[in-house]
């Protein structure tokens, strides 16, 4: 397992903590509403491992617009000197993820949905889209990543993690790793 720093930038007088670690092709993860930052850090190990690099952002307050948010990611990207990236979250953090694909579509590589939030709004139509979802989910609906997949079946591919419920990213971290590298085929 790596060691994570974190590291704080401060865009506009706003203190936002991130960890950048590994080299590679980049993936920017933003972790669900309640759930700290190192709530996805054994999923961000082990790609870091696999020579990918992880940026995680601190959780993001649902409360605030998620335009501010998008803004977030990209100053975040701006401040590690990243051009583009995939972009994947979990829960809430998907939802950020899908609305910086729309806002900053030249930067987005992919988006990576864990567990999405039921949301309205498309897909951006040439940005391939990864969910992975929970069997056992009891607090998002599987019928949402299902649904979201029959939206734009050409784009966007769902993968089950068996048995897991809403965290699977943090305690199935193996399975969620491997889905990601696998449809990703960065190794």
């Amino acid at each position: 397992m790596t060691t994570a720093t974190i590291s704080t930038f401060e865009p506009d007088g706003r203190a936002i903590p991130y960890i950048d670690e590994g080299t590679g092709p980049a993936l920017v993860l933003i972790p669900e509403t309640g759930q700290d930052i190192a709530s996805l850090g054994t999923l961000a190990s082990i790609l870091v491992e696999e020579d990918f690099r992880v940026v995680r952002l601190a959780p993001l307050a649902p409360e605030t617009d998620v335009e501010s948010h998008v803004q977030t990611v990209a100053d975040l990207m701006d401040a590690v000197s990243l051009p583009h990236a995939w972009i994947g979250g979990h829960g809430f953090g998907g939802t950020v993820a899908r609305a910086v694909s729309h806002a900053h579509h030249e930067r987005v590589d992919g988006v990576l949905l864990l567990a999405p939030e039921p949301i309205e709004g498309a897909l951006v139509e040439d940005i391939p889209v990864l969910v992975i979802h929970g069997t056992d989910d009891e607090q998002t609906p599987r019928s949402e990543s299902e649904r979201l997949v029959a939206s734009a079946p050409a784009i966007a591919s769902l993968k089950l993690v068996e048995g897991a419920g809403h965290l699977f990213p943090a305690t199935h971290p193996g399975e969620t790793s491997w889905f990601i590298e696998d449809y990703l085929d960065w190794d």
